[in-house]
């Protein structure tokens, strides 16, 4: 078989999926603990005005995890990092960039901090004065935690890019740790305000830990004085701007969703990040896993159809497993969040708003995937212009289909809008790279995706979401029972929908089988 295919008939194992496997078995740990901290606050304060201070004081002090950890900094650090000729080379850039981030992120920290009351009233208009008053305090105590995950993302690019990938993925685990572990002393003493303190020690073990596994791998990130006529470090703080500007775009999406759900009625912004949490643990075990993993080998790629073949790879399989999963937990939803959430304070009435919200949300999970590892595409290639504008597209898209579908649908309407978005910015991104891959002479003519492989991916759903229907009618979920068995319950859809979708994607002979062996079976 020709075309980007063949990149995988070899013997040997495709760095990305064996990076990707690896990181997923730590973002597993990680993100389970994650939903595991969601669960304590949900009993503790269920869908309340304080969650939804709460909500929106996090959603300010977050934005460095996707603006920093999870986007322009693994963007620009990583293909700078992957080319340096040697390791002390390498660690002295790290280095150099250590200093300039610390002195960033601590004036972004003093920042955020004087103007915590102008940027929750930007953030949340709707809120009466007492709310808004919480809102701030909270945002004070919790803006230091922008400091401590930046160096985090920076610790993460490093290790990345020196090949250790699983202790990375498995460090937000220590975070959520210590989280659960904290949570209840301190929110006894100080209430709500007890999370934002959980919050920061999170914030200080994420990043502590992976210094301390870089300290153990001879790559210890130790500040030294910038050279700002470094040509890497220049390069990488050039190319970080227009990154930076186009993912603080990006930012805006749940600030929309917290803007427009703080005139709505009590507990929607709640509602509405609990649905996002349970999203989150496909999107970080699944997706941020192979967008990290795939951007080292695209910087890394020596010809373009070697950077198409394996931008093609992380879509396809990012799509191969986020794709089941996206429509298995559509077709569960009520019961999963039933499982997770209905304790102490969270009652029917959030159970209820909190499965339709899931559900609207589920449908954009393909859609996230495919715009993650699309952006790591336009990174490689080095394309901020490009990026800028898919991120600018997706946010006016959340922007204008929100204030559109929150009229009929309420906080529904706000769980769809960034779903349409991100599955319209990501066919963006495709069109762009695949314009600009097309305009190499030597480049492949076959799209990242074919259309046989869409055409095989909905026959093995179609025969997945069957089974699951017919398990749901035939053994239905009954609220009533122990939480044992609605465990089981739901092991048992698992059960039943896993072995098909395996079953037909095997029948209808998918590479990503043959990569997934190459990857674990490896020499």
């Amino acid at each position: 078989m020709k075309g980007t295919n063949s990149l995988h008939n070899s013997q040997e194992s495709s760095p990305l999926v064996r990076h990707a496997l690896l990181m997923m078995i730590g973002t597993c740990v990680s993100r389970v603990l994650g939903l595991a901290r969601e669960v304590i606050t949900a009993a503790f304060f269920g869908a309340s005005k304080q969650m939804d201070a709460f909500n929106v004081a996090y959603t300010l002090a977050n934005l460095a995890r996707q603006l920093l950890a999870e986007g322009a900094l693994s963007a620009a650090f990583v293909p700078v990092f992957s080319r340096a000729p040697n390791r002390t080379r390498a660690l002295s850039l790290a280095g150099q960039a250590m200093s300039v981030l610390m002195f960033a992120s601590f004036c972004v920290t003093v920042l955020g901090i004087v103007a915590a009351p102008i940027l929750t009233m930007i953030i949340a208009p709707g809120f009466d004065a007492e709310l808004s008053a919480l809102a701030t305090r909270l945002t004070r105590w919790m803006f230091p935690f922008l400091f401590f995950i930046s160096l985090a993302a920076l610790a993460m690019g490093t290790l990345n890019s020196l090949g250790s990938f699983f202790f990375p993925a498995l460090a937000p685990a220590f975070s959520n740790l210590t989280f659960i572990v904290s949570a209840p002393f301190f929110v006894s003493r100080w209430g709500v305000l007890g999370l934002a303190f959980s919050v920061l020690s999170g914030g200080f073990v994420h990043f502590a830990s992976q210094w301390l596994w870089g300290r153990r791998l001879n790559a210890t990130l130790i500040p030294r004085r910038p050279d700002f006529s470094d040509p890497d470090l220049k390069r990488m703080m050039v190319l970080f701007l227009p990154y930076a500007a186009g993912l603080s775009l990006n930012q805006l999406n749940p600030v929309i969703s917290r803007l427009l759900g703080s005139f709505l009625e009590e507990g929607s912004i709640s509602v509405l990040n609990y649905a996002n949490r349970v999203i989150q643990l496909p999107l970080g075990l699944f997706v941020i896993a192979i967008s990290q993993a795939v951007l080292p080998q695209l910087s890394r790629a020596k010809s373009t159809e070697e950077l198409r073949g394996t931008l093609g790879e992380a879509l396809r399989f990012a799509l191969f497993i986020v794709l089941p999963a996206a429509f298995a937990m559509m077709i569960i939803s009520e019961e999963f969040v039933h499982i997770i959430f209905v304790r102490g304070a969270f009652g029917e009435a959030a159970w209820k708003a909190t499965s339709w919200a899931l559900a609207l949300s589920l449908t954009g999970l393909p859609g996230m995937a495919c715009s993650t590892v699309v952006m790591r595409g336009l990174y490689a290639l080095s394309m901020p212009k490009e990026a800028f504008l898919t991120t600018l597209f997706s946010v006016l898209s959340t922007a204008l289909l929100s204030g559109v579908l929150m009229l009929p649908l309420g906080y529904g309407g706000l769980a769809l809008a960034p779903s349409v978005a991100f599955s319209l910015s990501g066919l963006l991104g495709i069109f762009l790279i695949n314009k600009k891959i097309e305009r190499d002479k030597t480049a492949l003519s076959e799209s990242l995706i074919s259309a046989k492989w869409i055409i095989k991916s909905v026959v093995a759903i179609a025969l997945m979401s069957v089974a699951l229907f017919f398990y749901k009618t035939s053994a239905p979920y009954n609220p009533s029972y122990s939480l044992m068995v609605r465990v089981f319950w739901c092991f048992g859809a698992m059960l039943v929908g896993g072995p098909v979708y395996i079953a037909a994607t095997l029948a209808l002979r998918f590479d990503e089988w043959r990569w997934i062996k190459n990857a674990i079976f490896r020499s």
